[in-house]
């Protein structure tokens, strides 16, 4: 397959794409009905016969799915829906076909049709395809995600949402209005901490939260680069197998680096979220939904350690601040990364351990003692949590002897995180992390990488979203424009 970037004159792709654009501008003036809506299947409707979401799956059919990224995470994500027994694959997608790693997934789905733009992808299959999953580095799941909610498509997209504050916006806004079915790729939502914490907070026993500290203290594959590098490194050959131009996506050029790819992309401003963003989904969901916390109002690095312009630091101390919430009262959230910024535990702690849900950097050795999760300072209860699905417990442990015989039953999980977004697709279940939820907790992420790349305090308003003592961080809210060509996707 000839590169994207040498077909951008083919008319056919033009015509689309002024197409796209002139509709975008005539949204206040004319209703278009597209396709996916006149030959839908009914609509689900609540009791008051308001439209929830469009069936698109009838309850007896498999999802057809197309798949966005197919190696390395990609790749485990379609492995955890075929389980389900409840997909499809009927489009594979990914800018580096052929490549070790994405060669088991496409020989293990022969007959599914292969791409490397999912541009392209759409164009040619738009009506074979129910549902797409996004497993693709941070910085480009906002392009694939809006492309494929404008053609009525149901979304399930890695965590964190997006790369920018704006795009988060832009992505909840996109899925009321295509009334399509989303999912965050935070699995422990759909598992025993969801549940539990829930059952917990309505039943009193969580209750009066001022204070949680979250942490990931593994080693990442930016710890131990030098801190003093003011240029990113100089680009390399493009392997044979992979369409770089489409890699970009809407991010500014650079030349091709394996630093960049597979992986590595985590490490820079401009294409990941760092350690906050990969592991605070798996680490601060459950309270951010049941604490009903919302954005925070301040967001103070309290220490970085490492500064850098292009990456993420070595280590970082961010505290959250967020308002009074009803009855609940103001909470600080202090989130501690870096191997040896851990944070002080509490009396009755017990004993640290390595999380078993933290995957090593490849070829290094877990160097820390404690791994990711969470500690939940209540009024009269202190709780300690891991990350993931890993349930909570009470300190210390004489305390929570006491509280066993009040704690109440927690339901077990109906469905995976991956079955409960099939089933979503089919109007048998709700999403657990549905863009509504996932996005104001992607944006907090968003926030905290913004004080960690310009280290320094960042006011922000609830109410009109905007950085009030920063100019710079508030214009980095929407981010640098997209690169010639990819604009469209911000008027989806």
């Amino acid at each position: 397959m000839k590169n994207r970037k040498n077909q951008n004159q083919s008319p056919s792709k033009n015509n689309r794409r002024e197409f796209l654009k002139k509709g975008a501008l005539a949204i206040g003036s004319i209703t278009i009905v597209p396709s996916h809506i006149l030959f839908a299947r009914p609509e689900l409707r609540n009791k008051e016969g308001e439209i929830i979401r469009r069936a698109s799956v009838a309850a007896s059919d498999r999802v057809n799915m197309a798949c966005c990224g197919i190696g390395n995470r990609g790749g485990g994500i379609m492995g955890n829906f075929m389980d389900t027994g409840l997909s499809n694959f009927v489009a594979l997608c990914d800018v580096d076909m052929g490549a070790p790693h994405t060669l088991q997934r496409m020989n293990e789905n022969p007959n599914a049709k292969k791409f490397q733009d999912f541009r392209e992808m759409f164009d040619k299959m738009e009506g074979e395809i129910d549902a797409v999953s996004v497993g693709t580095p941070d910085f480009s799941h906002f392009p694939i995600t809006m492309l494929a909610m404008s053609k009525g498509k149901h979304v399930y997209v890695e965590k964190p949402m997006a790369r920018t504050f704006n795009e988060i916006e832009l992505m909840m806004a996109g899925a009321k209005k295509y009334n399509v079915a989303t999912q965050m790729g935070n699995q422990g939502h759909s598992e025993a901490n969801y549940f539990q914490f829930k059952a917990w907070v309505d039943a009193g026993i969580i209750k009066d939260v001022k204070e949680i500290v979250a942490h990931m203290n593994g080693k990442r594959r930016w710890h131990g680069w030098d801190t003093n590098m003011s240029k990113f490194p100089k680009g390399q050959p493009v392997p044979g197998t992979m369409d770089w131009d489409t890699w970009l996506m809407t991010a500014q050029p650079h030349d091709y680096q394996e630093d960049f790819v597979n992986g590595q992309w985590r490490c820079w401003y401009d294409f990941g979220m760092g350690a906050l963003g990969d592991w605070g989904a798996h680490t601060m969901d459950a309270f951010h939904q049941f604490l009903n916390l919302g954005l925070p109002y301040e967001i103070d690095p309290v220490k970085i350690e490492g500064h850098n312009a292009l990456f993420y630091p070595q280590a970082s101390t961010l505290a959250f601040k967020f308002p009074e919430r009803g009855n609940m009262p103001k909470v600080k959230v202090t989130w501690y990364d870096g191997v040896d910024n851990r944070p002080e535990l509490p009396k009755g702690y017990g004993e640290l351990q390595i999380d078993p849900n933290i995957p090593p950097v490849a070829g290094q050795k877990q160097a820390t003692k404690l791994g990711a999760g969470k500690i939940i300072y209540g009024k009269d209860l202190t709780f300690k949590g891991g990350s993931h699905g890993s349930t909570l417990s009470i300190i210390p442990e004489e305390k929570a002897k006491d509280m066993a015989s009040m704690l109440p039953e927690v339901p077990v999980s109906p469905s995976n995180h991956f079955k409960n977004f099939l089933l979503a697709c089919k109007d048998e279940e709700e999403c657990r992390s549905s863009f509504d939820i996932a996005g104001p907790l992607s944006q907090v992420f968003t926030l905290g990488t913004l004080a960690q790349r310009l280290n320094t305090k960042l006011k922000f308003d609830r109410e009109a979203k905007k950085i009030t003592n920063n100019d710079t961080a508030n214009q980095l809210l929407v981010g640098t424009p997209p690169r010639k060509g990819w604009e469209e996707f911000y008027k989806l």
